[in-house]
Formats: C-alpha cells, sequence, structure tokens
C-alpha cells in the first residue's frame, strides 16, 4: 500500500480505535487505564502510519494526559528532558564535531588501508569501520559517510559482471548490517538503547543503575558474535572468487592522500573523542574479580550526582570554547550553526517515549496488560524471550525501531512484574532485537541508504537478511538469558524488590 494512502487511513483510524477504548470499561473502577490506552493505541497507529510527523505525534502525551486525568501537566512536560536526552545530544555534537572536520571518514579510510587487498578483507575493512563510527555516531550519519567510499571503491575496481559483480552487493548490505551491530555496543549507539535505559528508570525508580560500562560489557561481545556470523554469510553468499580483478591498496591510500595531513582541528575532536569514551568508561570504576579500580567520579563531593550524560555535555561545551586555526571554516571547533542539525525530532520521539511510559506507569496500565498477559508463565523464561526478540524483530522490520521499543516496554515491564520474574529479562531482548531487521528497506536508516544506491534489489536483501534475522534473534535470547544474568546479576529464581509493586 502506498504509503500517502496508509497515512490517510491512520490518521481516521486512530481516532476511531481511541474514542471507542475511551468509552469502553476496561477496568471498572480506574478510568485512567483506559484514557492511557486510548492515548497509546492513538500514538502507536499514528506513528506505524506516519499520518502526521513521528515527532508531533510524539507530543500527545502533553495535549492528552492532563486533560484525561492521567498526569499532572508539569509532570508530563518534564519527562521530555532529563539526563538521557542530554547524553544523546552531547554524543551527537561530538558526531557531528568528526562529520565537520572529516575525522569520521580519516578514522574510516585508516582502517581500510589496514585491511588488506583481498575480498574477505575488503569486506572485513568496511564492516568494521561502519561498526566502530556507528557505536558513538548515529548509524544514519555513519552510513551516510560510508556509501560515497565504497561506491568509489565499486567504481574504481569495475565490479560491475559476473561474481565480482555481486560482491557489490556483499559491500553494501555490509555497511548497513554493522551500522546496526555496532550501534547495540554502546548506550549512544541507537535510539532504542537510550529509550531503555530511561523508560527502564521511570519504571523502576530503586532498580540499579544501567550506566554506560556496564552496557558496553554486556553488549560489546554480543555485537561481535554478530559481527563475525554477518561477515562469513555475506562471504559465503557472494564471494566473487576467481572473478576478483587484481588490485591493491592503492585506492585507499588515493582516497586518504586526498585528505591530506592530519588537521590541527581534527587532533582536536580526536582527543575530544577519546576523553569522552575514557571517562563514560572510567566513571563509575572498574572491577574485575577482587581487583577494583575506584572512578574518577569519586574525586567530586557528591559522585552519585554525575551522570553519563553530564560528561557529554560538558566534553560538548568544550569544544565550542576552543579556537580553530582555520578560520575561514569557523572560528571554534563547533559554533552555532550546529544546533540546527541536531536530531530534534528524535529527542521528541524520545520524550514522547518517555511521558507515555510515565503514564503506563502511573495509570495502572503496565500492570493491567502485565495480568492480561499471565498465561505466559507457564512457560519458561527462555521461549519467551526468544518469541519477544523475535516479535520485536520482525515488527521493526515495518515500523520506527524507537517508536516501536518504546511502546512494547512498558508493556513487558508490567508482565514480568506480574508473574514475579526480573523486568530486565524481557526488556533487554526486546530493546537489542529493535536493532536486529535485516530484512527490508524501511526496517533502518541504513537499509534505505543503501538500498538507495540502486545496487541491489529487495529480492536480494529478503534473502540475505532473513537467515541473519533468526540467528541474530537466537544468539540475543541465549546471550540476554546466560551473559545477561551474570552481568546485571539476574537470578530467576529471585524477583528484585527495586520491582516489587510500592
Amino acid at each position: 500500500m502506498p504509503q500517502k494512502k496508509l497515512s490517510q487511513i491512520g490518521l481516521y483510524l486512530g481516532p476511531i480505535l481511541s474514542i471507542a477504548i475511551l468509552f469502553s470499561d476496561i477496568d471498572p473502577g480506574k478510568p485512567e487505564i483506559a484514557y492511557t490506552l486510548a492515548v497509546a493505541v492513538l500514538m502507536a497507529t499514528w506513528w506505524i502510519t506516519e499520518a502526521i510527523p513521528i515527532a508531533i505525534t510524539s507530543l500527545l502525551p502533553v495535549a492528552l494526559f492532563p486533560f484525561l486525568g492521567v498526569m499532572n501537566g508539569k509532570d508530563v512536560a518534564a519527562t521530555y528532558f532529563n539526563h538521557v536526552i542530554f547524553l544523546f545530544i552531547g554524543g551527537f555534537m561530538v558526531a557531528l564535531a568528526m562529520e565537520k572536520w572529516n575525522l569520521h571518514k580519516r578514522i574510516a579510510l585508516k582502517l581500510l588501508m589496514m585491511s588488506g587487498s583481498k575480498p574477505s578483507h575488503i569486506l572485513f575493512g568496511f564492516m568494521l569501520a561502519t561498526a566502530f563510527l556507528s557505536m558513538w555516531m548515529s548509524n544514519t550519519a555513519t552510513s551516510m559517510m560510508m556509501v560515497p567510499i565504497v561506491l568509489s571503491v565499486i567504481s574504481g575496481l569495475d565490479l560491475k559482471q559476473g561474481k565480482s559483480g555481486k560482491f557489490q552487493i556483499a559491500l553494501l548490505l555490509g555497511i548497513a548490517y554493522s551500522a546496526s551491530i555496532g550501534g547495540i555496543a554502546t548506550l549512544v549507539g541507537t535510539p532504542p538503547n537510550l529509550s531503555f535505559t530511561r523508560i527502564f528508570s521511570i519504571i523502576f525508580p530503586q532498580a540499579p543503575e544501567i550506566s554506560f560500562v556496564s552496557w558496553f560489557v554486556f553488549a560489546l561481545p554480543l555485537s561481535i558474535i554478530l559481527f563475525a556470523f554477518i561477515f562469513f554469510w555475506l562471504l559465503y553468499l557472494y564471494h566473487p572468487g576467481k572473478d576478483w580483478p587484481n588490485t591493491s591498496k592503492d585506492l585507499f591510500k588515493k582516497e586518504y592522500g586526498k585528505l591530506g595531513k592530519m588537521s590541527y582541528e581534527e587532533k582536536v575532536v580526536f582527543g575530544v573523542f577519546v576523553s569522552l569514551a575514557f571517562l563514560w568508561i572510567t566513571h563509575h570504576g572498574i572491577t574485575i574479580g577482587d581487583f577494583k579500580i575506584p572512578g574518577w567520579s569519586n574525586l567530586f563531593p557528591k559522585p552519585t550526582y554525575i551522570n553519563d550524560g553530564s560528561i557529554a555535555i560538558l566534553l560538548s561545551l568544550i569544544m565550542f570554547m576552543i579556537p580553530t586555526k582555520n578560520k575561514q571554516k569557523s572560528k571554534r571547533i563547533l559554533d552555532g550553526s550546529v544546533i540546527a542539525k541536531l536530531p530534534w525530532h528524535i529527542v521528541l520521539l524520545f520524550g514522547g517515549g518517555f511521558a507515555l511510559a510515565s503514564g503506563f506507569t502511573e495509570s495502572g496500565l503496565s500492570m493491567w496488560f502485565g495480568e492480561q498477559l499471565k498465561w505466559v508463565s507457564a512457560y519458561a523464561p527462555l521461549l519467551v524471550i526468544f518469541t519477544i526478540a523475535l516479535l520485536m524483530s520482525f515488527l521493526t522490520e515495518l515500523t520506527s525501531n524507537t517508536a516501536t521499543t518504546e511502546m512494547l516496554l512498558p508493556i513487558l515491564a508490567g508482565l514480568a512484574v506480574s508473574i514475579e520474574i526480573n523486568p530486565l529479562l524481557f526488556m533487554l531482548p526486546a530493546t537489542l532485537a529493535a536493532s536486529l531487521a535485516f530484512m527490508l528497506p524501511v526496517a533502518t536508516p541504513p537499509n534505505a541508504i543503501v538500498f538507495g544506491t540502486n545496487k541491489l534489489k529487495i529480492k536480494d536483501m529478503m534473502r540475505t537478511g532473513f537467515l541473519i534475522n533468526i540467528v541474530a534473534v537466537i544468539i540475543l535470547s541465549l546471550w540476554v538469558y546466560y551473559f545477561g544474568s551474570y552481568i546485571f546479576d539476574i537470578d530467576l529464581s529471585i524477583f528484585p524488590d527495586w520491582a516489587k509493586p510500592s
């Protein structure tokens, strides 16, 4: 169905469904449950069909929750700006500084120069460069930067026919897929990760904090495992064999040479980038068995006041103060023009999800959903985790992964509380699976970007991505169940005190 027609249907279907729920008697004596569900259904319909811009749909809780008596208007507004939002803004400003001074391209080409000249080496180089950059930059920006480089390689190596022609599919899909799996490794790598940390803290304020370093330790090995599987799968499907042209690393050296010597501004941005990563990782200290290195935040009077968002903003602000040597381009490393480039639509989308999560908790809707889904307790937790991950992976093939994550996480939290199991077991796989959609162009921005080159067809993506979806979900389920339980101290036999309703 054309998007325009789908949007028209959604524009009217959303209010009709919402009004029907408003006048239903879902839970006698608690009308706010029906009111919250009505708003959630309206948001879900408009988000999925894009009846109005996604960012504008995200403002519905501000307009409707106070009038329906779900939440105070001041409380709703407060959910739209918090430390997670500032973590995103700060991290994005560092990424924009890398883009402005071409540091991201230098890093990518340097990695490619180190990779070698064989097809497997070139594919590995592109995927590694993309995955590494997408851990710190947005997946969309990383893909946009990498696609012109890979197109120049395809053109330079004359990959047009035979098996060597098909290898271009591996290179393009390698970029799209590694952008997604690289993004899951850090909290700032992809929006669903940040949505999870905030929604988790809203619903369970007494729960231990999910810090940058704890997420990194948990998700980086998973990202590496998925990276390896996808690399070998692409190589198996599209290896050019003897059709590969004799070439060398000269092509990458030529592109790298065009950048010239590393500028003063690049060195400054690189220093900020490394400092940011270091401060995030060492913020709370590092513990390996009995060996412990205290975090640097203990040097301050109130260590608990400092969070990852504070660090990101501090490092970003410094770049607005440092003068440049290239005065023609800019007087400072970052200037006021960067404000317009920040993805404010994503900020509003975050806020809408956080407000919806607050409404689910305040009204009791998440618990209501949990009660309706209690029958799930009859099945093994691992099977439930697999089902959640599979559902999320295929659902996000057609919908916004951030919006879908923000809709489902409160429901999964309520389900976990209802059957008295650690909520992380359900919320973690849903969050990560939102980034594991590899089959369709609309699934993720990186998929759409490589599809837009017109060098591959939907059937190529379907053929390649279907098995990756299934295998990724299986690996993810096992990873959360076993390794996630170890990292986040999840005991299946114990329902944590922080998750118990107060």
